[in-house]
């Protein structure tokens, strides 16, 4: 084949696109190379960044991803699927493919919101150490109010019986599907370890 008989014109884009529209499979009749398209528009859109290798937030199931930091104001640019992970191989679920969305999104909570009792507006002032050691406080408070050591029952054969529980039942613990297995094993721990009975995740693996 001459180079003249290579040169795109008219009639051989319509034969090739006809029947059907201008669809992939005309383009690779036309001798495109889409892949060659598709990797120059990918360096195209995140030019100028450095990539950094990481792992979706949200599950335990460890999907890997790409992170592109612009260089100059060290800003998150885009995150996509790592295609050389051998988990997902480059695809991303609705969630992961939104992570973008947790970083960036001004919608994001980042302060801390606090309604005292009584109170009709959100205190912002408050600081994350603040929090979490109100947060410490409360649990420990509620705790030691309804320690419970021993339990009454009573045996198969009607008498009474005591057992020792020591347990609360007035906190419970619900995980959900961004906690990884890492971080639910430190949770039914630290549960367990304050007696807490009532341990709930929402996803059930």
């Amino acid at each position: 084949m001459d180079a003249k008989s290579n040169v795109l014109n008219r009639r051989a884009f319509l034969r090739a696109s006809a029947k059907g529209g201008f669809t992939l499979g005309g383009l690779f009749g036309l001798g495109a190379d889409l892949a060659k398209a598709q990797e120059e528009a990918r360096h195209l859109k995140i030019a100028g960044v450095k990539e950094y290798a990481s792992v979706c937030p949200y599950c335990a199931v460890g999907c890997g991803q790409l992170v592109h930091v612009n260089v100059r104001d060290k800003r998150i640019v885009n995150i996509e699927g790592n295609p050389e992970s051998p988990i997902n191989q480059g695809t991303l679920c609705p969630k992961g493919a939104a992570t973008f969305q947790l970083v960036v999104n001004p919608l994001r909570v980042t302060k801390v919101w606090y309604r005292a009792p009584g109170a009709t507006e959100w205190d912002k002032t408050k600081t994350l150490d603040w929090a979490m050691n109100r947060i410490a406080q409360l649990v420990k408070q509620t705790r030691d109010e309804s320690f419970q050591e021993t339990w009454q029952t009573t045996g198969p054969d009607g008498r009474p019986v005591t057992k020792r529980v020591n347990h609360t039942l007035k906190i419970a613990s619900l995980g959900g599907a961004t906690m990884d297995n890492e971080w639910n094993y430190v949770q039914c721990k630290l549960m367990r370890a304050l007696g807490v009975v009532y341990l709930e995740n929402q996803a059930r693996i």
